[in-house]
């Protein structure tokens, strides 16, 4: 069985549902497949030096063997992940504070 082809696919999922759930709506907005395209060329750098090296090593049962260059396609969906819910809950939370502060501004009396 690929475990980390099916963890990285879950990943992915989970993270676009949590998104939705959310309310952030950021896989709807084109700033952030623009930042997406920058994140790739880093990701790209980043980790095809690790894996070039090779300072990281994948097992060839876990994955489904597919590089480019040599880099496992799974960890692109699995960097998206970690990275996607890492923003995700970065805006919800500070839409969340906003909220929270405009409601005690319109309560305080001056």
């Amino acid at each position: 069985m690929k475990e980390y082809t099916l963890l990285a696919i879950i990943s992915v999922l989970l993270v676009i549902i949590l998104d939705f759930v959310l309310r952030t709506r950021l896989v709807l907005n084109k700033k952030f497949w623009v930042f997406w395209a920058v994140m790739f060329v880093l990701i790209f750098i980043v980790n095809g030096y690790l894996t070039w090296k090779p300072i990281v090593i994948y097992g060839e049962s876990f994955y489904l063997g597919i590089r480019l260059f040599t880099i496992p396609v799974e960890d692109f969906l699995f960097g998206f992940s970690l990275i996607t819910s890492n923003i995700v809950l970065w805006e919800y939370y500070t839409k969340k504070m906003k909220e929270k502060e405009n409601a005690v501004r319109k309560n305080t009396v001056i």
